[in-house]
């Protein structure tokens, strides 16, 4: 039985995931991807990892990095969601404030709902994306209660407790 992509889609697009960028450092200038598929991999030791196309630009350059940051959105920041999947802004960090991550110096972008500093483990093939798994170095979140941002069946939206 074949499955059809534009079903695929579909049907997956039913499970409402968070929104993250995943940044980091290629000579000295930033680099970053928007990534709907993360998760928790292990609490110990610490582990998290994330799904990027094979052929992705910003992917190919991104694994030639010691670390990432992986910068989990707040709800107010569906901007930079289309700002960093977009391959067509070539310079996505124009105009966006940031600073290092405390322990790797992957860029933080400020405002985020939360954020994991790691360093590069393991990268599995997975059909057509590499799961990449990172070892966590450092982590934060926002004061308060921020919402985060979501997607769900092909658009953003925000999640707060209530």
């Amino acid at each position: 039985m074949s499955i059809d992509p534009l079903q695929y889609r579909a049907v997956l697009g039913h499970f409402p995931t968070g929104v993250t960028v995943v940044t980091g450092i290629i000579d000295d200038e930033p680099v970053g991807f928007t990534v709907g598929s993360f998760t928790s991999v292990s609490i110990d030791p610490p582990l998290v990892g994330f799904l990027a196309m094979v052929d992705s630009d910003r992917w190919k350059l991104l694994r030639t990095a010691r670390s990432f940051c992986v910068n989990i959105l707040a709800d107010d920041q569906d901007d930079l969601c289309w700002t960093f999947a977009k391959s067509s802004i070539e310079h996505p960090f124009e105009g966006i404030d940031w600073t290092p991550a405390p322990v790797t110096g992957a860029p933080l972008i400020a405002g985020v709902a939360a954020w994991i500093d790691c360093s590069h483990g393991q990268i599995v093939d997975a059909g057509d994306h590499h799961f990449v798994m990172g070892q966590v170095e450092a982590l934060g979140h926002a004061e308060g209660e921020p919402g985060s941002l979501v997607f769900f069946k092909g658009k953003l939206g925000g999640f707060s407790l209530h």
